[in-house]
């Protein structure tokens, strides 16, 4: 009788994260246990510590899948019709727009009281959204639709105003998010950085709404 092939454990890994993405965004996060994940996958639970330290680690990995799989800055940037401003406000259309990936931020929200988690979510945003913002701003300079003196200190600042806004991380009601919502571009606008127009706008007060409600769980 053959013996059962054995999976590396990338193929474990993958597979984890493929069952958490369908129970996440179908049972939702809070009730999906580690068990329920491997029961879908069809392995033991010691495999899934082989794999990931805990359930919160999943989810920043998943996440991190679910955006360089439909990356916002790679879709602008191919954009020859759009100036540097404009391709931001593009961005910001693009990320808000992906359903799938914000439903899933979405229940990410609560985990980040954690500050373990938080530090860990800062410092990856930092690496890899940094660097990104950096180029887009440096071309809306170049092409004169940008003009700030402060392109590497907006590129730091952006990745990090989620955070700011997140009433798990900085307790706030409804209405005191949507005042910190006005600060933002209020500042970003004086900075040279006016990103707000009408379509922008529109989902922006989305996102607003749904962390508002995320944050009060």
């Amino acid at each position: 009788m053959a013996r059962p092939v054995k999976k590396p454990l990338e193929q474990w890994k993958s597979e984890i994260l493929d069952a958490a993405k369908s129970l996440f965004m179908t049972k939702g996060y809070k009730e999906t246990s580690i068990s329920d994940i491997m029961e879908k996958v069809g392995g033991a639970k010691g495999m899934f510590y082989r794999c990931y330290q805990s359930k919160e680690e999943v989810m920043q990995d998943l996440g991190n899948q679910m955006f360089f799989a439909n990356n916002p800055f790679d879709a602008v940037k191919k954009r020859e019709d759009l100036n540097g401003l404009q391709k931001i406000r593009e961005l910001l259309m693009l990320n808000q727009s992906d359903e799938e990936r914000n439903h899933l931020n979405m229940q990410a929200v609560p985990i980040l009281k954690d500050p373990h988690i938080l530090a860990t979510a800062v410092e990856e945003n930092r690496r890899v959204l940094t660097p990104l913002w950096l180029e887009l701003l440096e071309e809306g300079i170049k092409d004169g639709s940008i003009q700030t003196e402060y392109v590497k200190e907006l590129s730091e600042l952006l990745p990090l105003i989620n955070f700011w806004l997140m009433p798990s991380v900085f307790p706030a009601t409804a209405d005191e998010i949507y005042h910190k919502y006005c600060f933002v571009l209020e500042v970003l606008s004086r900075m040279g950085l006016p990103i707000l127009d009408s379509e922008t706008a529109v989902l922006a007060e989305q996102f607003l709404a749904d962390i508002s409600s995320k944050g009060s769980e």
